[in-house]
């Protein structure tokens, strides 16, 4: 790649496959037994007061490990989440660009990666204080439950929480002592290596994970080698004290970017990369490290967590155009947070009260290059320092008005401040800062017309502020856009949630969100040294309403058959917005969404752990812009997976296999909204197969 090559300023780490850690800013979501219950209590965290699912006044989703792990690649979290309705994906195939995920809406307009929405992983946060959220160092193989938050979430976690994943992986007491050896292969030339190795001594439990990618990608220039190390390790004590350490390392030598496609382009050769892409070997270079630590404890009758991290980002990029689209950045990310959670009586009544604080840092070292038509570096044109801070306490509480009836209120205020001190001066100083302090509440009624039925309502606000990226000027004049404001939500959600035995759950929502001053990406030509090139950059539209309805159904038939299905139909639309090219976006809809989505999964299980699925998705039409003169088609996509394990003693071999696009759909995986000369076009592989032995001893 050439920008590693030619201009990279830093040299990266080596890939790190030693250690054992990983941290975890709250308690991992579990499952438990009531004293005296014949019924499973189903808690979750992510909301970060801790409570069962059935009290809890919000559109939360919970993935566990065989969903997760059952048959699947684990390359992205689309497979895991796939049935969890509300979500979009997008990008699955271009790992320069990452996944691109969006809920109710909200990380829709990132071109790449993910905007908006809440990642953590083991508590540990993998979005930013300025809201850009990075997914490439999460480990799939390691992951052993996945809770979403579908829906506006400030008041939990602050700036761009627009939802909510919270990945929890496994310790090394949660799975039997021993040891994983795995390898798949594909279409594509896929292979992936996995091995990982379990222990418990006395009150010491240990886990590591680690993984190798190469993948050279259904389209040219789309190649990746990618490696990740994920551990843990953990000290109980018997007074309910327990530290855990997390250590999270990423290496990836070479993911490469083919760039957006024209129609006709399309037409022409669905496999092809642009020509800029190829002949400046456009895609990303990447090592990151990840250190966390957590304490839990019990204190004064109530639960404590104390909790920091380390995260550092080594990271150089060559974008699929010349002009300003070399970029490198050292990233240093850390910070602490710390929550009590205690349970009380106000006037005779149960009230279970949480209050906390975050205090997080974001430090990057950022630098851009010129490059000319031929790869060769023509000049820097940026240095400088960007700083992020955000500070903030929060408060929530449940009061049981009766044994079925819940008050739940929660308030945050955030204090953020976003600078950039500017290193290369000489076409002027664009230093600057700005800083906002925002207050975010909440407030939620659940009602349980039975043990695990449950109705509730909820209204609450949520603010998400311009990325970094997305400050940048479109008059070329550097420093920070003064036209472009944080986008303010507010959320009025009704909903409900239940199961009938241990066969049939179901969990529905309603919901109607107003989005004043949205964030919206745009593309301009740029003149470089008489080249005229394109850039993304961003402003705000007047007002945007989203109204829908999100169902999930599990329906257990019978001890071999399960069906698992997910639909959402929604409208987003504009009100009241007029792009900068003039033109009147007022009732059109929000590019890179569908209206409707639908996905099914049938599951049959055999004897011991034989399995087979077959699932279908449906994504309904969408435009690739504000102006809506772009459509994209609808599509239907089939898979199938199946696998068996054979048992040698004590130990085991796992045999699995699938088919993904079963029909050979022409489809897209990923729209470049508001592409300038229309290159919106990222197209997806056909029928492809992969197959895998994992051998447990």
């Amino acid at each position: 790649m050439v920008l590693s090559k030619r201009w990279k300023a830093t040299k990266t780490w080596g890939v790190v496959f030693s250690g054992l850690a990983a941290a975890s800013a709250f308690p991992v979501a579990k499952a438990q037994e009531e004293p005296g219950a014949s019924e499973t209590v189903i808690e979750v965290t992510s909301p970060r007061l801790v409570r069962d699912l059935y009290d809890t006044p919000a559109a939360v989703s919970v993935t566990e490990t065989p969903d997760i792990r059952e048959g699947q690649q684990r390359l992205q979290l689309d497979e895991s989440l796939n049935t969890v309705p509300g979500l979009f994906f997008q990008n699955r195939y271009n790992f320069a660009q990452n996944l691109r995920l969006s809920t109710r809406g909200f990380g829709a307009r990132a071109p790449f990666g993910i905007r908006g929405i809440r990642i953590q992983v083991d508590g540990i946060p993998y979005t930013l204080p300025d809201g850009q959220s990075q997914i490439d160092a999460v480990d799939l193989d390691s992951a052993q439950r996945i809770e979403v938050i579908r829906g506006p979430s400030s008041v939990q976690y602050g700036n761009a929480s627009g939802g909510v994943i919270d990945i929890t992986t496994a310790r090394g007491d949660d799975q039997p002592p021993g040891a994983r050896l795995r390898q798949d292969v594909g279409s594509d030339d896929y292979y992936k290596t996995t091995a990982q190795a379990n222990g418990v001594n006395g009150d010491v439990s240990g886990i590591a994970t680690m993984s190798w990618l190469n993948y050279n990608g259904y389209r040219d220039q789309s190649e990746v080698e990618k490696g990740l190390f994920n551990g843990r390790l953990s000290r109980e004590w018997n007074n309910g004290q327990r530290l855990t350490a997390t250590f999270n390392a990423l290496h990836t030598p070479k993911a490469e970017d083919p760039g957006g496609l024209t129609a006709a382009q399309v037409e022409e050769d669905r496999r092809q990369a642009t020509p800029n892409a190829e002949r400046l070997d456009a895609g990303q270079e990447v090592d990151q490290q990840t250190l966390g630590l957590l304490y839990e404890a019990p204190v004064v009758g109530g639960d404590l967590t104390v909790s920091t991290f380390f995260t550092r980002r080594d990271f150089s990029q060559q974008l699929p155009f010349p002009g300003p689209s070399g970029i490198a950045y050292d990233r240093q990310f850390f910070g602490v947070s710390s929550d009590y959670q205690q349970e009380n009586e106000v006037a005779g009544l149960p009230l279970t009260w949480l209050a906390g604080v975050d205090l997080h840092r974001q430090v990057d070292e950022r630098r851009r290059y010129r490059i000319r038509p031929d790869a060769s570096v023509a000049e820097q044109i940026q240095k400088e320092a960007q700083n992020g801070t955000t500070a903030a306490v929060f408060a929530q509480g449940d009061l049981a008005i009766t044994e079925r009836f819940n008050l739940s209120l929660g308030t945050r205020f955030d204090r953020l401040r976003l600078s950039i001190d500017d290193d290369l001066l000489e076409g002027g100083d664009d230093s600057g800062s700005r800083t906002y302090d925002e207050l975010s509440g909440f407030a939620g009624i659940s009602y349980r017309t039975a043990p695990r039925q449950q109705v509730y309502a909820t209204i609450g606000t949520a603010f998400e502020a311009p990325t970094f990226t997305e400050f940048a000027n479109p008059d070329g004049s550097g420093g920070f856009n003064p036209d472009i404001e944080p986008q303010q939500a507010l959320n009025r959600e009704i909903g409900l949630r239940g199961s009938f035995g241990e066969a049939f759950s179901y969990d529905l929502a309603l919901f109607s969100i107003r989005v004043d001053d949205e964030l919206l990406p745009f593309e301009d030509d740029v003149d470089i040294d008489g080249v005229t090139t394109s850039r993304t950059f961003y402003e705000n539209a007047g007002r945007t309403e989203r109204n829908g309805i999100e169902l999930g159904l599990n329906w257990d038939i019978s001890y071999t058959w399960r069906i698992t299905s997910a639909i959402t139909l929604a409208d987003y639309t504009f009100e009241n917005f007029e792009d900068r090219q003039g033109n009147d976006a007022d009732g059109n809809r929000l590019p890179g969404l569908p209206r409707e989505q639908w996905v099914t999964e049938v599951e049959w299980k055999g004897q011991g752990q034989r399995f087979a699925a077959l699932e279908w998705q449906y994504v309904g039409d969408l435009y690739a812009e504000n102006s809506n003169e772009t459509r994209v088609t609808d599509y239907w996509l089939f898979g199938v997976r199946a696998g068996d394990t054979i048992r040698f003693g004590e130990q085991s071999l796992n045999v699995y296999g699938g088919v993904r696009n079963l029909l050979d759909e022409d489809y897209f995986s990923n729209i470049r909204i508001n592409a300038n000369r229309d290159a919106f076009y990222e197209p997806a592989p056909g029928r492809t197969f992969y197959a895998g032995l994992e051998w447990v001893f």
